[in-house]
């Protein structure tokens, strides 16, 4: 029997989720590897595709991997901390919540001027760290996109519109509200590129 949780323990896992989050790959990667600042390169985001416009597929990976690792992490710190000192059905939530700090983190970086990335790798994580299923398919859609039509947003909207939709088919409606709210953030981060798709100016992956 563990002791019902409050908010001091959902601030503890969305701090934890944050700081986890706010650690810029793809900036670190980039100066150590390459000497060059990201985000003066290309669009200027510190995400995986900028990188590989900038930096090449190896460090754009690279990038990837870890973004997505800290959406991961993330879950499996706030449910542990939930678990750990709350009941059992909390866990999930700490573990969403985390999840979630981690993609604010990543989008809004206190060490970055709170000027991060979009969040679609590190949102991807935090699916596969929760629902793992649904994470994977998500990731499947992704890259299915990816090749049918060139465009890495194309492929990330889609991609996040649709884990909702999948989670609410298996029943969870916990984890379903909560990639319906990083869904909704996501596409509001990539609001610019839904222009440049309308207007025709997008340009493809590794462009």
């Amino acid at each position: 029997m563990g002791i019902e949780p409050n908010l001091s323990f959902f601030i503890l896992v969305v701090m934890c989720g944050y700081f986890v989050g706010s650690i810029p790959f793809g900036v670190l990667i980039t100066k150590l590897f390459s000497s060059s600042d990201i985000r003066k390169v290309g669009s200027g985001n510190i995400g995986a595709t900028n990188v590989l416009r900038s930096s090449g597929p190896v460090l754009a990976i690279l990038t990837l991997i870890l973004d997505a690792g800290k959406g991961f992490t993330a879950v499996i710190i706030g449910t542990n901390i939930i678990g750990v000192y709350s009941i059992q059905e909390a866990s999930q939530i700490g573990g969403l919540i985390a999840g979630a700090g981690s993609v604010l983190g990543h989008n809004f970086p206190l060490w970055l001027r709170f000027n991060g990335g979009k969040g679609v790798a590190t949102t991807l994580g935090m699916m596969i760290g929760s629902v793992p299923l649904v994470g994977f398919m998500a990731c499947v859609i992704w890259i299915c996109m990816a090749i049918i039509f060139r465009y890495s947003s194309v492929a990330a909207l889609i991609a996040l519109a649709t884990s909702p939709i999948f989670a609410l088919i298996l029943g969870m409606t916990n984890p379903a509200l909560m990639f319906f709210a990083l869904a909704i953030l996501g596409w509001v981060r990539h609001w610019s590129n839904i222009n440049r798709l309308i207007k025709g100016d997008e340009p493809h992956i590794g462009k």
